[in-house]
């Protein structure tokens, strides 16, 4: 039986890489939030690329060269400042403007990428936004990054996205994600900003939860938001050897972090 190197795979909700003792965002804490994790998969939520908020910075850039990694794809949401004006990004949209969405990075070969739009709430929720209080908005386009990889223990389907907070339209999102997943090749993983409890996305979905510990609010997290999990019908099959969530300088969310490591074959 032989054995090979363990994958780890990781999810972090940056919050568009802004820290919370300061407010501030600073490209030298994004790098060593995201190079400390050490994950040869890595699935990003609420990223910016060239926002004003950010300092104009591409953090999806940043974060594949603080892993190392060769292979990284931004997807946007939208055009525009989430909180503030924007609209749905569109694929004739000309990219000069600031723009908003998740990002899935790897140090393993892509063999096929595919975006999947989901199902966007129709309501208007409050939210909390900075120096304005608790604000009735309307919700953000959602969507998935999926990606067919080379991984040193075979091809792995990986997807990756950041899920409404409206209750109800983020299980059906939920359901279309993994829709789109199983009609990729397995193994699957979905991982994410999932805004769901444990409990409901098992329930819910059926599918395998590799961690199960909380992730947010950062400073002394005591709900679980953030998920990894595998399709039980096409899921990895290398036990978890390790899980963490360790603190980062930056987000609201604490990064969640599974090794998968053992014999195969």
């Amino acid at each position: 039986m032989a054995t090979v190197d363990a994958v780890r795979l990781a999810t972090f909700n940056l919050l568009h890489g802004r820290s919370l003792s300061d407010g501030k965002v600073h490209a030298g804490r994004v790098a060593a939030a995201v190079a400390a994790l050490d994950a040869d998969i890595l699935g990003l939520q609420e990223v910016d690329r060239g926002q004003p908020r950010s300092g104009l910075l591409d953090l999806t850039a940043i974060a594949a060269d603080a892993l190392g990694a060769p292979v990284h794809r931004f997807a946007a949401a939208i055009a525009g400042t989430p909180g503030e004006t924007w609209q749905p990004w569109r694929s004739d949209d000309d990219n000069t403007r600031p723009l908003y969405g998740i990002a899935l990075i790897s140090r393993y070969p892509v063999r096929r990428w595919q975006i999947t739009q989901l199902p966007a709430a129709p309501v208007r929720s409050p939210v909390y936004v900075p120096q304005r209080g608790v604000t009735l908005l309307k919700d953000e386009p959602r969507i998935m990054i999926a990606a067919v990889l080379d991984t040193p223990r075979g091809p792995l389907t990986v997807g990756t996205t950041h899920l409404s907070f409206v209750p109800g339209w983020n299980l059906r999102q939920l359901r279309a994600a993994v829709r789109a997943l199983r009609a990729l090749p397995g193994p699957r993983v979905l991982l994410g900003d999932l805004n769901l409890p444990g409990g409901a996305v098992r329930a819910f979905t059926g599918w395998r939860t590799l961690a199960r510990t909380p992730t947010y609010p950062s400073p002394s997290p005591r709900a679980q938001l953030d998920h990894i999990l595998t399709d039980p019908h096409g899921g990895p099959s290398a036990p978890v050897i390790r899980v963490s969530t360790p603190h980062a300088d930056i987000s609201d969310h604490r990064p969640l972090v599974v090794q998968l490591g053992g014999p195969v074959g």
